[in-house]
């Protein structure tokens, strides 16, 4: 008989605990020969132009990899595969905060001071048992999902194969568009409740700002969340996904990268090189 696929099972196979921390064990996949942009000074063509030449480049050796963007001073979007599907990770812990949120507002209430806490610890330091306790509370896969379709996110919600918070599935599109809803506003979360999430993610570990987060600094004002996990029991890669939104500097914008990798350090090392040239392309000019 098969054993049920449960959040061991499914992540760490018969690996050690510990999926927020960065030894999370070996992967048995080969290292991908990464082809890496680099941010040049005014590399020529539109923002748009050069948004396409970083993606083609970045995406050379795998299409396990999409970015979507949206320029806050103009309105316009870009995405390259932004209808990737793939596992959400801990980026899922933003919705997560969000459902513990609106969970006590329709109450009249508010969140516990312990639940605050797990709401802080869940976003700032990406800490899993805070997420399971919030997302325990909330009712799990099904509440999420409704959320999702709320919020106007077509393809984020639960997995039939797993009841556990990480493998709740989305796009970049729909990542973009969820920290879109956080930035604008949206009838679907109180404004107090957006705007708090929106602090805690403000505060992200400094470990932790490497992709959206790159250039986070005393001038550029990031609010973001990161998210990877390996996937041993599916297909041994590393889901590593990055959303956020950047102000400063002349910028003012929102994004999503999200790709699966044989590494961790492979995934982080090209999200975050996305990361980079993203932000340099986006002080180019405006997208239109």
């Amino acid at each position: 008989m098969t054993p049920p696929l449960t959040r061991r099972t499914l992540l760490l196979g018969l690996a050690g605990a510990g999926l927020a921390g960065l030894g999370l064990g070996g992967c048995a996949n080969p290292a991908t020969q990464l082809v890496l942009p680099t941010p040049v000074p005014d590399a020529g063509g539109t923002v748009r132009e050069q948004l396409e030449a970083m993606m083609t480049t970045a995406s050379a050796n795998t299409d396990l990899l999409g970015l979507s963007v949206r320029d806050l001073r103009s309105g316009a979007t870009y995405a390259y595969r932004g209808d990737y599907a793939t596992q959400s990770a801990s980026i899922a812990k933003v919705m997560i905060v969000l459902l513990a949120l609106r969970r006590a507002r329709a109450a009249g209430e508010q969140l516990t001071f312990e639940q605050y806490g797990l709401a802080s610890q869940a976003i700032i330091n990406s800490d899993n048992d805070a997420a399971d306790a919030l997302w325990a509370w909330v009712g799990g896969k099904q509440p999420y999902t409704e959320l999702a379709a709320e919020l106007g996110l077509p393809d984020t919600h639960g997995d039939d194969r797993s009841e556990f918070w990480s493998w709740t599935n989305t796009t970049p599109d729909d990542q973009r568009a969820l920290v879109d809803a956080l930035v604008d506003g949206t009838p679907a979360v109180a404004t107090e409740d957006r705007m708090y999430l929106l602090d805690l993610m403000s505060k992200t570990n400094a470990e932790q700002t490497w992709g959206v987060g790159h250039d986070r600094g005393s001038h550029v004002h990031v609010q973001m969340k990161n998210g990877w996990v390996q996937f041993q029991s599916l297909d041994q890669l590393w889901a590593v996904n990055s959303i956020g939104h950047v102000v400063g500097e002349g910028r003012d914008y929102t994004a999503a990268i999200m790709c699966r990798m044989p590494t961790f350090d492979e995934g982080r090392t090209l999200v975050d090189a996305v990361g980079a040239h993203l932000f340099a392309i986006m002080g180019e000019g405006t997208l239109t």
